[in-house]
């Protein structure tokens, strides 16, 4: 093997900005420079690789000694190209010997029809060998024309236009899509071929894709004289030209009634919710909710949002009920689960009303601030628990109290939301004092704070020295059972529970 290596490196359909990296790397760091031409000297491969290229490469220019199969060549077209194969493999084996890096150019890709492949058979089986494919004329053809080739369960043919005109012809008639290669002096039978097999109508002529001479045309309007052998005729996909026109009458039409997503955000970051929760997210046209949870959500100029107070739940939901009831797919955040003292009882409240009773109306679930506090201490629900509000903003402290003391007389774990607030400083301390009325003074109690968040922080502490001044309206208390234990820092409640 020598020492040097060789690179086939595809440099796509003209356009320099459609070179890979990786293509534009190997150029900039080769040894030698190979790329073939007419003998005019002319090559498109080296003006594509131009912006990529340093001073001082070694260049190997690799020019065809026929363009056309008229030659005196003892062997004929082919026998003259077999000895330009041979000389130009041996050129570069020269450097590869001396341990110099060889690139050769090719335009397109180096295996889809590529002057690079006759290379790469002369050469692969001794020397290293890497290729680097590159985007194909068909693909930019595709793109410049702004047609897929394929679509569903479409097949696509290729076709060199060198074939006999009746095979050209039969092949064209059974394909689904098609692309013909090597125009050029092919191209009068390539369209005879198109028009015997009824398919000249939907076929398109693509000269020069992505370049500054490019011309896109339906091919039945294109003379035959002026068509270069950097061309393509395709054939694109008939499903999606069916399925586009359904489209856009379907978007003419007048909009639909949309629909309201009650969704919810995890008590914390991104990593906290899930992937239904973030579809439902990136599909919404508008987005509702209480302002801080809003900012939760990564901004998005083609989405409205709409931020409120925390305090006017009923309001927000009839809010966004009227957007989707104006055709507007509308998403209501909630932090933790939204079922659970959030938005979701809300929207569906309003919702059972005229004139929103015929408004859709879905909830995402999300993981509860009372799970993701519990997993930080280790498992306190892991029996039979209750979830508490201490707000008695919407309903009455004397129900709260009732539910406190029932939830503690039936030795259950309390997880208790919405503890306190700025205005809301005594609940944390009567509700202590009802639960120590039935559970031992050295039951563990776990204080969440902004658990997910920057400042978060998840202490333990007994019964009886629950400091209420260590609770605000950003904490969840997680009270334990009479079975709840607290070994090596780990809260954890066993699922047996002891009979009598």
């Amino acid at each position: 093997m020598g020492t040097g290596r060789l690179y086939g490196v595809g440099l796509g359909p003209g356009d320099p900005e459609l070179v890979t990296v990786k293509a534009a790397r190997l150029i900039g760091a080769a040894d030698v420079i190979a790329f073939h031409s007419a003998r005019h000297g002319r090559s498109i491969a080296r003006g594509i690789a131009a912006p990529y290229r340093r001073a001082g490469q070694i260049e190997e220019a690799l020019v065809y000694p026929v363009t056309t199969e008229t030659t005196n060549h003892p062997g004929g077209y082919r026998g003259a190209l077999e000895d330009f194969y041979a000389d130009a493999a041996g050129r570069l084996a020269a450097h590869l010997d001396a341990g110099r890096d060889v690139v050769v150019l090719c335009e397109g890709d180096p295996f889809f029809y590529g002057s690079y492949m006759h290379m790469h058979k002369r050469l692969s089986t001794r020397y290293e060998t890497t290729v680097v494919p590159g985007v194909t004329s068909i693909a930019g053809a595709s793109a410049e024309l702004g047609r897929p080739l394929v679509e569903a369960e479409e097949t696509l043919t290729v076709l060199p236009g060198t074939l006999p005109p009746a095979e050209l012809a039969s092949r064209l008639a059974a394909a689904d899509s098609a692309a013909i290669m090597k125009l050029g002096r092919t191209f009068g039978a390539v369209r005879d071929a198109l028009e015997s097999a009824g398919r000249l109508d939907d076929a398109w002529y693509v000269e020069r894709a992505s370049t500054p001479q490019q011309r896109i045309a339906p091919l039945a309007s294109v003379d035959p004289a002026t068509v270069p052998y950097f061309s393509v005729a395709l054939l694109p996909s008939r499903v999606h030209a069916t399925t586009a026109a359904a489209l856009a009458g379907a978007a003419a039409e007048p909009a639909g009634t949309g629909a309201v997503t009650v969704v919810g955000l995890g008590p914390a970051g991104r990593e906290w919710l899930t992937p239904q929760a973030q579809e439902a997210l990136s599909a919404a046209t508008d987005l509702v909710g209480y302002g801080p949870y809003l900012d939760r959500v990564p901004a998005n100029p083609r989405q409205a949002r709409h931020p409120s107070d925390n305090r006017v739940e009923s309001e927000r939901a009839e809010f966004a009920l009227a957007l989707a009831a104006r055709g507007r797919r509308v998403a209501v955040v909630s932090s933790g689960d939204p079922g659970v003292f959030a938005m979701a009882s809300a929207v569906l409240e309003v919702a059972a009303t005229e004139p929103y009773a015929s408004i859709p109306v879905r909830v995402l679930p999300g993981l509860t601030a009372a799970q993701a506090v519990a997993s930080r201490a280790g498992a306190p629900l892991g029996h039979d628990y209750a979830v508490i509000s201490l707000s008695d903003r919407l309903k009455p402290w004397d129900v709260i109290e009732e539910r406190v003391t029932a939830a503690a007389r039936a030795d259950l774990v309390i997880a208790i939301y919405n503890p306190a607030s700025r205005s809301r400083t005594w609940q944390v301390e009567k509700a202590r004092d009802l639960i120590l009325e039935h559970r031992g003074p050295d039951t563990p109690v776990v204080l969440g704070r902004d658990v997910g968040g920057a400042g978060e922080s998840v202490t333990v502490v007994r019964l009886a020295d629950l400091d209420p001044d260590a609770v605000d309206m950003r904490t969840l208390l997680i009270i334990g059972s009479s079975q709840t234990r607290h070994v090596n820092g780990t809260v954890f409640t066993p699922r047996r529970y002891p009979a009598g």
